[in-house]
Order: structure tokens, then C-alpha cells, then sequence
């Protein structure tokens, strides 16, 4: 799941492969704006046919967060 996150922030959003990790954080790490965090959750919910709830995406503060919600919600 990290590796299919990586991809989408590498090519959709052009964030440079070598600064994400697991603990990078959205914002603060790799200087995503609230735009492009929108982006990304809409290329979620669409590579992986999942809804993210509204609620939920305030939790989601690094890739690895990220990766854990969409595993539990993919299965």
C-alpha cells in the first residue's frame, strides 16, 4: 500500500520519491497544500474504490497513516 501512496504523490502531485517515507508527514514534510491533499484523497478513493470519510481524513497526518486507513478499509 506505501509503494501504490509513493506513486500517486510521485506522479499525480510531484513530490520527490526520495523525501517520502512512512513517517513523512502530508503538510509538513512534503509541503502538500490543502488543495493537493484533496487531490489525493479524491486519486485514493478512486484507485481503490473506497469512500474516505470527511471525519477520518483529520486523522490521517503521514503516508503510513494513510496506507493503515486504506488497508483497513480495502481489506
Amino acid at each position: 500500500m506505501f509503494e501504490k501512496i509513493k506513486a500517486m504523490l510521485t506522479d499525480e502531485l510531484d513530490v520527490d520519491a526520495s523525501i517520502i517515507t512512512k513517517d513523512s508527514q502530508f503538510i509538513e514534510d512534503l509541503k502538500l497544500n490543502s488543495l493537493e491533499i484533496a487531490d489525493l484523497i479524491v486519486l485514493c478513493e478512486d484507485n481503490f474504490g473506497i469512500e474516505i470519510d470527511e471525519g477520518d481524513i483529520h486523522t490521517i497526518v503521514t503516508v503510513g497513516d494513510l496506507a493503515e486507513y486504506l488497508e483497513a478499509k480495502v481489506g
